[in-house]
């Protein structure tokens, strides 16, 4: 992964127009402006990842589609190859940290990606690397209290890591995404497909639900240390396991995944193992709770699919919920006799 040098204050020329940069947000991601001066984004970097980021969203450039929409491709200059990517405010994981999420603010999102990914699979491509800095949101100028909405949109981000069910990735195994969000199988090294997205939105879930910076997987060693995976397959134990005897049968499934396993399994104290399904209402309503242990199966063949997600009825409540603030608005606007 390289990076050739761009400047704040240079001009850059698309196939549509022309950006100024403005500022650079991180390694490979700067703000712009264009001539209206609008605030847009730039992804530049000489790596295959761009490529396929650009080649999955001019595949699916319909504007109602819940993806970061791509507005142009830089021309000049060449090196690096850059993006133009619209703008959000903010991702969601960071609403969720600073002030917390209202359940309608996060059944909304929570619908928002679920409809990227119901996309992503009826085509035959799994994400990857779902998680909340990938979840862009732009806020309403007014501030809402619970109940109230902030989000104008909301939608799913970096498709760099996106790959599609018949691939080498997928289907022999390998890490993409970010490994606190990542799926068992996944982390394994194991065969994956669309449950593996699922798993990551039920991660994803759990940390916008309980905000503050909450990562339920997040070890308690540095991502470089030499057992950060390992501790994480035993979070994954921890709160949703024991791992399931289903997992002898699972596809690329070996004996040196199986000892990890056994390893796991006999030398956790069992007085430790938090069941997420045991979670009091003063951590997370049970309505919530329960629809967090659909989703975080071990064994991916026992998740539920992203279709059978949005037909829930945990869904139920943001359809009430929008129904009577109608009606109370209704009520706030009639005349009294």
């Amino acid at each position: 992964m390289t990076t050739a040098a761009l400047n704040i204050g240079q001009r850059l020329r698309g196939r549509l127009g022309t950006y100024t940069l403005t500022r650079q947000l991180y390694e490979t991601v700067w703000l712009a402006s264009n001539t209206q001066q609008e605030p847009v984004i730039i992804k530049a970097i000489r790596h295959a990842r761009l490529e396929n980021e650009r080649q999955i969203l001019k595949r699916f450039p319909d504007a109602t589609v819940p993806f970061r929409a791509l507005i142009d491709e830089i021309q000049e200059p060449r090196d690096p190859p850059a993006l133009v990517l619209k703008h959000y405010d903010s991702h969601v994981g960071e609403v969720a940290d600073k002030k917390g999420l209202s359940a309608r603010e996060i059944r909304h999102v929570a619908r928002r990606v679920l409809e990227a990914l119901r996309i992503l699979h009826e085509n035959g491509y799994v994400h990857t690397d779902v998680k909340p800095d990938n979840i862009m949101v732009n806020l309403s100028p007014s501030e809402g209290g619970d109940g109230n909405m902030r989000f104008k949109d909301a939608c799913l981000a970096d498709f760099g890591n996106t790959v599609s069910v018949d691939s080498e990735y997928a289907v022999n195994g390998y890490p993409l995404g970010t490994p606190i969000f990542r799926s068992p199988e996944t982390t394994l090294i194991l065969p994956f497909g669309p449950p593996a997205d699922v798993w990551s939105f039920g991660a994803t879930l759990i940390s916008l639900l309980y905000g503050e910076g909450f990562d339920i997987f997040r070890p308690d060693v540095p991502v470089d240390h030499e057992l950060y995976v390992d501790k994480i397959l035993t979070r994954f134990h921890q709160f949703f396991g024991p791992y399931p005897k289903t997992y002898l049968t699972l596809p690329g499934i070996n004996d040196e995944v199986l000892e990890l396993l056994i390893h796991i399994i006999s030398t956790f104290p069992p007085e430790q193992r938090k069941p997420f399904q045991l979670a009091s209402r003063t951590e997370i309503s049970h309505r919530d709770r329960d629809f967090i242990c659909k989703i975080m199966k071990l064994d991916p063949r026992d998740r539920p699919t992203v279709q059978e997600l949005l037909d829930d009825d945990w869904f139920q409540e943001e359809v009430e919920e929008h129904e009577h603030g109608n009606e109370r608005e209704a009520a706030g606007g009639s005349e009294t006799t």
